[in-house]
């Protein structure tokens, strides 16, 4: 560690303490007398709004001082507000042994600990990016149908008369609804003339057969009209005749108003009666079939909402593995063990055997036919090979085939034991583990439907949504949906978890990338007026990673929270408004203040209230009592303590601070020892 500047102020700089009693705990967190565990009788004032870390040695009582002491007491007056009825839910928290802390703010504790065990907690879920998503999908997402590719959508009656009134002045349409698809057809079975004797009631007088116009009444009574009866007894081939229309227009091209309000009606009456189906044709040119049912390629689809992308909910949930997003399956790593092996080699472990490797055989044999290689391992084959073994073709049967040949067989006890074998916990194939129903994945936004967001690691999605580009009605819809999203994938890509998906299960995450996504959540709801009391967020965090987590440290801090770090890291600890220094020593000798105050130097950026952007000079605000046993004198925060004695210079002992100014350093050693003796680790 290279040597920082001094830490302490300049002797003309000297102030007296201040004791805690005389601060204003509207600007000071004031703690009087802390005793938990190992604290000796300890007086404290942490300033409100800014970024303090708490340091120490292990087991000097940083925690105890933080979480036990601070977050409990924020936690139990917090409990004390609500009414009697619901403090009985909750159970009696104890008051922290202390004399009394005044000025807590709402105290949030994020722990280095996975607190939910529930299987369908995702990171989407936790950080509630994934509910933004559902509601994006259920606003502005387009559904495509599986078959042609086609966008789906209703048909409305603005749609129709725009498709009329889009033909030239003076064209003669028809507007026409099935007869089959009439709402009291299915009602009672009634026959063809039944039917034709509902519509006549009903005040319809024509239909249309074959293309040709006839009188019901003549269908009926054929010798009351000489018009000949229609050759179809097919009801499918029969169309109620609703209406005809002539297409007008005034002089400057525009629709005829009252034409208009007219086919209106009838485009209307036309899907009521066809049971969503209308259709419209202009003899001549063209027959049209419109529908108001959310239908294409003959598929009924699920208008997008947002109970449709909800695993949690029955109604979204895979059906096949019912929202877990696995199934009990056949495990691909059980089938294929060794992935250095080839075909050739025995890689597919169920055809190992004398009797099994009949069906290896075909595939060995006839090869060549279909160029696949089965000498190559396992392992760097393609993605479309893999698949083949599974599926087969003309030539083998594949795996697929094999399982259902043992699952046939499962009344043999060795079949029943083979199968045994290959069996696990595999990802879903019907959602790809994404945990929703197969047709979620048929609405999209920009050719990507919600299942592809969620698989997708964040710092790609992020700039996904980045690079989105709507049109202008839909922008409009999504704008505050899409700054939500973009925030939230920003804050987590931020504190270093950009190569997490959205779909990753919350209790499969470790306690440090957990501790982070509670960090990025916080920031996403904006809560002011706060207090956080993290533990060790840096823990697992590659160093590069570092500054873009004190950045969100601090951008929670100039939200107008306190923020409040248990740490080690020296980094941290240089970006910090306030560093409170435990110690000297762990245990029985530990639990005093040693130094508060902040730090002097270049390293330091963004500080508030400095000149020039430095920090002010480094204060100590406790001295150590040369009487034994005595109590600590409460001090401010802005208050400095003598700089003369023993510590280099100060008053007190303080590991942290004579490793940060290079008082005490770990030299790198300049050779290193050989090591002869290790543990190998392979194909983990």
């Amino acid at each position: 560690m290279n040597a920082a500047t001094p830490l302490v102020a300049p002797p003309e700089r000297m102030f007296v303490p201040v004791p805690v009693e005389q601060l204003d705990p509207k600007q000071y967190i004031l703690i009087k007398g802390a005793r938990v565990h190992n604290l000796k009788n300890l007086d404290v004032a942490i300033p409100r709004n800014q970024l303090v870390v708490i340091t120490g040695l292990s087991g000097s009582g940083k925690s105890s001082l933080a979480f036990d002491t601070l977050f409990a007491e924020g936690q139990r007056m917090y409990v004390e507000s609500l009414s009697s009825y619901a403090r009985q839910f909750l159970g009696r928290m104890e008051k922290p042994e202390v004399d009394y802390i005044r000025g807590v703010s709402p105290a949030i504790a994020i722990e280095q600990k996975v607190s939910t065990r529930n299987p369908r907690s995702t990171v989407g879920t936790s950080t509630e990016i994934y509910d933004y998503l559902k509601l994006l999908f259920a606003r502005i997402g387009t559904t495509y149908s599986p078959v042609s590719g086609g966008e789906v959508k209703k048909d409305t009656v603005t749609d129709v008369v725009n498709y009329v009134q889009s033909f030239a002045d003076g064209q003669r349409v028809m507007v026409l609804a099935p007869l089959t698809a009439g709402q009291y057809q299915a009602t009672a079975g009634r026959t063809l003339p039944e039917e034709l004797k509902v519509l006549l009631q009903k005040g319809f007088t024509r239909v249309v057969v074959d293309g040709e116009l006839h009188y019901i009444e003549s269908i009926l009574e054929p010798n009351a009209d000489s018009s000949p009866n229609p050759s179809s007894e097919n009801p499918a081939a029969y169309f109620i005749l609703i209406d005809r229309e002539v297409v007008k227009k005034d002089a400057e091209g525009n629709p005829d108003e009252d034409t208009q309000f007219r086919l209106s009606d009838s485009v209307q009456t036309a899907f009521f009666e066809g049971a969503g189906v209308c259709v419209v044709e202009t003899p001549g040119v063209e027959k049209r079939r419109f529908s108001d049912k959310f239908e294409l390629d003959g598929i009924t689809f699920e208008e997008p909402s947002a109970n449709l992308f909800t695993f949690n909910n029955p109604y979204g949930a895979c059906k096949r593995c019912e929202g877990f997003g696995k199934v009990l399956g056949i495990d691909e790593e059980l089938v294929f063990p060794d992935k250095q092996r080839s075909v050739y080699q025995g890689a597919i472990a169920p055809w190992g055997t004398e009797k099994m490797s009949e069906w290896q055989k075909p595939l060995v044999k006839h090869a060549t036919r279909f160029d696949f290689p089965i000498h190559r391992p396992y392992k760097d084959l393609t993605e479309a090979q893999k698949r083949l073994l599974w599926t087969g073709n003309e030539f083998f049967g594949g795996l697929d085939e094999f399982f259902r040949h043992v699952e046939a067989q499962l009344h043999k006890v060795q079949y029943r034991v083979m199968l045994s074998r290959y069996r696990g916990r595999t990802v879903c194939p019907e959602c790809r583990g994404t945990r929703l129903r197969k047709d979620a994945a048929y609405v999209k936004i920009v050719g990507q439907s919600i299942s592809d967001l969620v698989l997708m690691p964040i710092d790609e999605l992020k700039a996904f949504f980045h690079d989105l580009r709507l049109p202008d009605h839909q922008a409009k819809i999504a704008r505050r949906i899409l700054l939500e999203i973009a925030n939230r994938l920003n804050y987590l890509d931020r504190v270093g978890l950009g190569y997490l998906t959205l779909n990753r299960l919350a209790n499969s995450l470790s306690g440090g990338e957990y501790q982070r996504i509670k960090l990025a959540t916080s920031l996403g709801s904006a809560l002011v007026g706060s207090m956080y009391i993290l533990d060790e967020p840096s823990i697992g965090l590659h160093p590069r990673d570092t500054q873009k987590l004190i950045s969100v440290l601090e951008m929670l801090r100039d939200l107008g929270n306190t923020v409040i770090v248990v740490e080690h890291e020296e980094e941290v600890m240089r970006a910090a408004d306030q560093l409170i220094d435990i110690g000297p020593e762990a245990g029985s000798q530990g639990g005093q203040l040693v130094f508060q105050g902040r730090l002097k130097g270049e390293e330091r950026h963004g500080d508030r209230g400095t000149e020039n952007g430095k920090a002010s000079a480094g204060v100590g605000l406790a001295e150590q009592n040369s009487r034994e046993g005595e109590n600590q004198t409460g001090t401010a925060p802005d208050a400095l303590a003598p700089v003369s004695g023993p510590g280099g210079g100060r008053p007190f002992i303080s590991h942290t601070l004579n490793f940060l100014d290079g008082t005490d350093r770990i030299e790198i050693p300049a050779v290193r020892r050989r090591w002869t003796h290790f543990i190998e680790v392979k194909g983990a």
